[in-house]
């Protein structure tokens, strides 16, 4: 005997099937799904292509928190991508990243990318991106680049065996405790192995002592002797719990971590430095991939930059437009860089 329902309630369950239905629509992208859509877009920017990604009518891009309509920017100057490679997937988040080095023109970019899929639409790009020919977080001085630092320590490539996985919360709690440890200047709140490492825009932080290697040549400049203390070297600690006492930023904000790939142990998080009030240096915007074995980090690979006191950053919710600072609290408000340094 067929069951009949009463109006309403045939009405509650077809918008219920209808949710559900909408809901699977908007899960479907799964990792393959994911790093397809990635390659596409990645492929599109190099041919300077839109139409050839699937972009969302509504799509938003920036680069280095400005705000650039399809087909400009990188869209434009991007040739190929680098020796470095590496692309993130987080099916929980709808998320895919790439980290690595492009080229354009005659130089080569050391980049993090954020991509947003929705219903199989790429609905956002955040780009932050370090260049060879931009300043470092004062004026005058040079910033700190290798490309080729990157290509010989990349992040590994990997697939972590399941049984060994650490979950997203463990993942984001050990990414979050570097920061915390940053802002508090105390690397023994931080949840790391001991000697973990630390690569700044293709430059190697961590070590036995000394000082990083000096800048390569930005356009019209030349590089220091090796291992002098130039403008653009930059101290070396024991590890990436270490010398977090002489880090110069009060507060470290606007902490998003919006890629969680459980299957290669990687979280990225992204934060704004902030600087001490009348302080010669800029605030810095970084990304930086955390890989992390038993709930502890193992290494960092960042990308940054450092953008001007009036530049609004990060642009994206719960942030978007926050964090401005007046030009009495930043006297320096010259063009912003990338440099290896805090």
């Amino acid at each position: 005997m067929p069951i009949r329902l009463k109006p309403g309630v045939a009405g509650v369950l077809f918008a219920f099937a209808a949710s559900a239905s909408v809901l699977a629509a908007a899960e479907e992208c799964d990792r393959a799904c994911l790093k397809n859509t990635l390659d596409q877009y990645l492929s599109a920017v190099i041919k300077h292509d839109p139409a050839a990604a699937p972009l969302f009518a509504g799509y938003r891009e920036t680069e280095n928190a400005l705000v650039v309509k399809r087909g400009e920017g990188v869209w434009k100057t991007m040739s190929a991508l680098g020796k470095v490679q590496r692309r993130y997937m987080d099916p929980v988040n709808g998320s895919a990243g790439y980290f690595g080095t492009f080229e354009e023109g005659s130089g080569t970019a050391i980049t993090t990318l954020r991509l947003r899929v929705v219903n199989r639409k790429i609905t956002e790009a955040e780009w932050t991106i370090a260049r060879l020919d931009v300043g470092g977080p004062t004026p005058g001085q040079g910033g700190l680049i290798n490309p080729e630092g990157l290509a010989a320590s990349p992040p590994p490539e990997r697939v972590v065996p399941k049984n060994v996985r650490s979950s997203r919360d463990a993942m984001i709690a050990a990414a979050n405790s570097y920061f915390d440890g940053l802002q508090a200047h105390d690397g023994s709140v931080v949840l790391a192995h001991p000697g973990c490492i630390r690569i700044e825009n293709g430059v190697t932080v961590t070590g036995r002592g000394g000082v990083a290697p000096p800048p390569i040549p930005s356009v019209g400049g030349a590089a220091a002797a090796p291992g002098s203390q130039s403008p653009g070297a930059i101290p070396v600690s024991g590890d990436c719990t270490s010398g977090l006492s002489g880090m110069t930023m009060i507060a470290v904000t606007a902490r998003r971590f919006p890629i969680v790939d459980e299957e290669a142990g990687v979280v990225l998080g992204m934060v704004v430095f902030l600087r001490a009030p009348g302080s010669p240096q800029r605030r810095n915007l970084l990304t930086e991939w955390f890989t992390i074995d038993s709930d502890k980090i193992r290494g960092i690979y960042a990308a940054m930059f450092y953008p001007d006191s009036l530049t609004p950053v990060p642009n994206w919710p719960p942030y978007d437009g926050n964090w401005p600072l007046a030009p009495g609290l930043a006297p320096n408000p010259g063009g912003g860089g990338a440099r290896g340094g805090r």
